[in-house]
Order: C-alpha cells, then structure tokens, then sequence
C-alpha cells in the first residue's frame, strides 16, 4: 500500500467531497458556489489547521473555545473566519466572541443575553444562528422547537446580535431518506424565520456533517460541516 504525505491525502478527501458537494447542488438545482464547506478542526493540532487553509475549504468549524483561541493566535486560519460549533458555556462567551465570525450554536436565551453583553462590551455585531435540537434527543444540545420563536424574537431586539438564521444536527444512524426528512423540516423553518424577519440577513442554514452533507444540500444547506471526511478519524485522546 502506497504511504501518500499526510497533505496529497487531505487534498484528495477534499476533492472528494467538493466533487459530491457540487454533484448534489446540480441535483437540487443549485449553484455549488452559494454553498460554503466549513471544515470540522475538532482536535486537530495548529499545523494540521494551517494545512488544511490552504486548501479549498471555505471556513473552519471549531467545537472547544480553547482549540479556538489557540488556532488562532498561532495563525492557523491563514485569514479565513472561523465559526463556533459546539455548545457554548455562558462563562466562555467573552473568549467566542469576536474571534469567531459566526456563533452557530446558540440554543438558550441565556446564552443570546451573555452573547449580546460581550458583544457591547467589545463595540461588535455578533452573527449567530439558532440551534435546534431536531429530533429532541436528551443526549445532545440545541434548543427545542418550542423555543425557536421566543429565541428568534429575544435575537431580533438586541441591537449587537445579527441573526441570520437555523442550525440542526440529526439523529444519528438514521437512513437517508430520514436524514432528508429532518432537514426538510429544518428548512421549512428557516424559510419560515425569513418571512417574519424581512428585514434580518436570514441566508444561512447550517446542516449536513460528513455522513450526510449531500442530504443536507439536496434540501437547502448552504453549509455543510464536515470533519472525518477531510481529516480522517478524531483523535479524542486531544480534546480539551
């Protein structure tokens, strides 16, 4: 078996999945180009990150503010925004905020009231999407459906929160065809959320991870996270 350079195997994988990112717009009558591929860097080292931006990948997806904070001060992103992920503890929103260009998981008014402070407090706009818990699994984070409207009218009134739109996770293990049904109805409140906000930037609907990206942009992602799929399996022995 060939030992290709850690780089020629990442270059390959992200090809692969340009390659299935673009063959599932085309089939959703979609252009690939508004769809953004925002690599998953959960436990990877700053070198490996660096690597990676340099690549055709348009953004990164942190879950740990402190890979967060490190990445960046070792100038891993090569200027590329980075985005948070992962459940987000109120006593670590002043470490978030301003270094990640867009907070995808809020999923509490607490947390959007912690977000908006901070955010005054450093004279920023903070873009957020809403989390929601699509399946409403105990086991994983994101607010309930019932809270959406509540959180989506808290987000609209604070003047240092952009909202610009929804972020969901399926259940795991679940066919395709369910995987489509979960995001088809994540979609329908999105476009929901966009009617009764005319005049927030509602673009920005943030599903699909490496098993399912092409579900995802097949009912209306114009994010896909995608982590194993680019860097290969997690070495969790790294998690903060």
């Amino acid at each position: 078996m060939l030992n290709y350079p850690p780089a020629v195997l990442m270059e390959e994988r992200i090809a692969r999945v340009r390659f299935h990112m673009a063959e599932a717009a085309v089939a959703a009558g979609r252009d690939p180009q508004e769809i953004l591929l925002c690599a998953v860097s959960k436990t990877q080292t700053s070198e490996t990150v660096r690597m990676s931006a340099g690549m055709p990948v348009d953004c990164f997806g942190e879950n740990h503010m402190q890979e967060l904070v490190a990445h960046h001060q070792d100038g891993a992103y090569l200027g590329k925004n980075v985005h948070f992920i992962g459940h987000l503890q109120t006593n670590k929103v002043k470490k978030v905020v301003g270094l990640a260009s867009l907070i995808q998981s809020v999923d509490s008014l607490r947390l959007l009231e912690a977000i908006e402070k901070e955010a005054g407090r450093q004279g920023v706009i903070q873009d957020i999407l809403l989390e929601l818990n699509l399946a409403g699994e105990e086991s994983k984070t994101g607010a309930g459906m019932e809270d959406l409207w509540p959180m989506a009218e808290q987000a609209a009134a604070l003047p240092h929160i952009r909202l610009r739109g929804l972020m969901g996770i399926p259940p795991a293990g679940i066919s395709s065809d369910d995987n489509r049904r979960y995001f088809a109805n994540l979609r329908t409140l999105y476009t929901q959320l966009g009617e009764k906000y005319p005049d927030l930037p509602i673009d920005t609907l943030s599903m699909g991870m490496s098993a399912s990206y092409k579900e995802a942009i097949l009912e209306g992602a114009t994010i896909v996270r995608v982590g194993s799929a680019i860097y290969g399996a997690r070495d969790y022995s790294r998690k903060p």
